[in-house]
C-alpha cells in the first residue's frame, strides 16, 4: 500500500497597487504654460509626509520649481499633515523639499530657465517602486488668447466624440 502525499505548492501572489499610481496631477500648469519638455525627479521627504501622500493630502496647484546653487527645489507644495502625525515633530505643510535629479538634467533645465519666458513647473506626483516621484516640465507660458484657443480647441473635440457617438 503506497501512500500518496499531496504537497501544496506555495504560491505568492504579486501585490500589485490597488487603483492608480497617481497622487496628485497640477492640471492647471498645463492650462497656464506649453510645457516642451517633461522630467523625472526623485523627492526628499520626512516621514510624516509620506504618511499624508499616502492618505492624498497634498495640493501642487500653487507649486513651483526653484533652481539654486546646482539644486533643485519643490516649492509651495502643501501637504498636510494627518492628525496622527507623531509629537516629537512639528510639521511643515509648505516647507521646501529637495528633488533629485542627474547632473545633466539639472544643466539643460538651467540653460533653458536662463531663455526668456521658460520656467519649471511640476505636473503630477506618483509612486514608482514604493518611491515617490514628482514629474517636473519645462514650461513656457500663454498668453491669453492662446489659453482661449486651447480651451475652444478642447471644446471642438469633446463636440466632435459627441456627433460621432450618435452617427
Amino acid at each position: 500500500m503506497a501512500i500518496i502525499t499531496l504537497m501544496a505548492k506555495a504560491t505568492t501572489k504579486k501585490k500589485s497597487a490597488p487603483g492608480n499610481k497617481t497622487i496628485a496631477l497640477n492640471k492647471q500648469a498645463r492650462h497656464d504654460y506649453y510645457i516642451e519638455q517633461t522630467f523625472e525627479a526623485g523627492l526628499v521627504l520626512q516621514g510624516w509626509e509620506v504618511k499624508s501622500l499616502r492618505a492624498g493630502r497634498i495640493q501642487l496647484k500653487e507649486s513651483y520649481v526653484i533652481l539654486e546653487k546646482g539644486e533643485v527645489f519643490l516649492f509651495g507644495a502643501h501637504i498636510s499633515a494627518l492628525l496622527s502625525a507623531s509629537t516629537h515633530i512639528i510639521p511643515d505643510s509648505l516647507r521646501t523639499r529637495k528633488l533629485l535629479l542627474h547632473d545633466t538634467e539639472i544643466v539643460k533645465l538651467n540653460n533653458a530657465v536662463d531663455r526668456k519666458g521658460y520656467t519649471v513647473v511640476p505636473l503630477a506626483m506618483y509612486w514608482k517602486n514604493n518611491r515617490v516621484k514628482v514629474e517636473i516640465g519645462l514650461a513656457k507660458g500663454k498668453q491669453q488668447h492662446d489659453k482661449r484657443d486651447s480651451e475652444k480647441e478642447r471644446d471642438w473635440g469633446r463636440e466632435k466624440e459627441r456627433l460621432m457617438k450618435r452617427h
